[in-house]
């Protein structure tokens, strides 16, 4: 890969806001309980925002974000899904394959066997087991293995053959650098109202929320010659789902150098039979399967955004796995399963060191840094057209001073090695 762009962040520091999880539906919090430290970007690496997000950082446009999980309301633990090992469970592939079907023959019952591809009762490698690696099939012929690629793509328009009856209808899913048009924004509008009961939308809105991106396009560095519907670079991009020439639906994605991180998705109300946010959890695990194959071995992992164990909307991410939840202290990866138990005990759960789950909020103490010691945090301007980057430690005693509790808050959520790698702007 070449060399990265400079990332350069923004300190907000530390921000209490209303929390949308744990309100009633429709109402909300007057009360500000969601904490999160704060860090916009003028320009951001995707090499960089993977470092990000394996701390536990979202970016939301252009605004990065990381929640204060012991001192939230509703700790979010980000979560993501083995791409390589995950295999759907027999209703995530009867969703699939009932779609399949629609889109070929109009039919979407459970037993309709309009096209082989999908709608046969295909068994997986881990149902074909049993206990001590026993057959569970013996009487019955033995069906074709599951595909997870071939079945995303077996109703495509351009997976369909020439020699079949044509479909139904048409259905056709591409990828494309995050624009906006308002196709996209008429589509947002739609399911903002229908799903989030929200009125007025306006395109500044939609634009900045979900095309506007921090992220500096870079090539990725494919070892073979990638698929025509793969993406040739890193970075934001709008997933674009048309049944007969109609948007349905449509995913926003970073595609980072490990994962393909899950921003937002959205469907129509008219296509909400469909299940089609069940299917573009699966999409985007193929579609991590399809660039690792095309030689991005660092390829692995889909990220799902967050996992919010106190709300009962957000489990369903849990229905993917194997599934991973990263630990609020450590910053290592625990298999979600394992999390569960302590997650139904304790409001705050540190999986690394348990003794550290609680059930009350609290507010850390900020650990205070002299301006002196951050001789390896440097501070950005441009100065004609050129990034001049100076120490922290060298930035007048003014400007230290009004911005000192932002930065440290900021350091602490990036932790050390970060911290090192950018350039902060005040």
């Amino acid at each position: 890969m070449s060399e990265a762009p400079p990332t350069i962040l923004l300190s907000y520091g530390y921000r209490a806001s209303t929390c949308g999880y744990c309100s009633p539906p429709g109402v909300r919090s007057q009360t500000e309980t969601s904490v999160t430290v704060g860090a916009p970007a003028l320009q951001l690496s995707c090499e960089m925002y993977q470092k990000m997000v394996d701390r536990g950082w979202r970016r939301s446009g252009t605004y990065n974000y990381q929640p204060r999980m012991i001192e939230t309301c509703c700790p979010q633990y980000p979560i993501r899904l083995d791409a390589h090992k995950f295999e759907p469970t027999r209703n995530q592939r009867k969703a699939l394959y009932r779609f399949n079907r629609f889109v070929v023959s109009g039919d979407s019952t459970e037993d309709s066997n309009t096209m082989d591809t999908t709608a046969a009762p295909i068994v997986s490698d881990a149902e074909k087991k049993g206990k001590n690696g026993a057959s569970s099939v013996k009487s019955k012929p033995r069906k074709q293995v599951f595909s997870l690629v071939e079945a995303i793509h077996a109703s495509e328009a351009t997976s369909i053959s020439p020699s079949s009856p044509p479909p139904l209808h048409k259905f056709e899913v591409t990828i494309e650098p995050a624009s906006y048009t308002e196709e996209k924004f008429e589509l947002y509008k739609d399911y903002q109202h229908h799903v989030h009961k929200e009125e007025e939308k306006k395109p500044s809105s939609f634009d900045r929320f979900l095309c506007d991106t921090c992220l500096v396009p870079q090539n990725i560095p494919y070892t073979n010659t990638p698929g025509p519907g793969l993406p040739t670079q890193y970075g934001t991009h709008h997933q674009l789902y048309r049944i007969d020439g109609e948007l349905v639906a449509m995913s926003v994605l970073d595609i980072l150098p490990n994962c393909v991180s899950g921003v937002y998705f959205m469907y129509s109300s008219k296509w909400e039979h469909c299940q089609l946010g069940k299917l573009s959890v699966l999409r985007e695990a193929a579609l991590a399967r399809e660039i690792h194959a095309a030689g991005l071995d660092s390829m692995k992992w889909v990220y799902l955004g967050f996992y919010i164990h106190s709300c009962q909307k957000m489990r369903y991410k849990g229905d993917y796995a194997p599934s991973y939840l990263l630990d609020p202290e450590s910053y290592e990866w625990y298999p979600l399963e394992t999390c569960k138990p302590l997650l139904d005990k304790h409001r705050y759960v540190c999986f690394s060191n348990p003794s550290h789950s609680c059930d009350e909020t609290k507010k850390p103490a900020l650990i205070k840094r002299k301006q002196s010691e951050l001789t390896d945090v440097m501070y950005c301007q441009v100065r004609n057209r050129t990034l001049v980057a100076i120490p922290m430690s060298q930035i007048s005693a003014e400007v230290w001073k009004r911005y000192s509790d932002d930065l440290l808050y900021t350091l602490d959520a990036l932790g050390p090695h970060i911290s090192r790698e950018v350039f902060f702007k005040f």
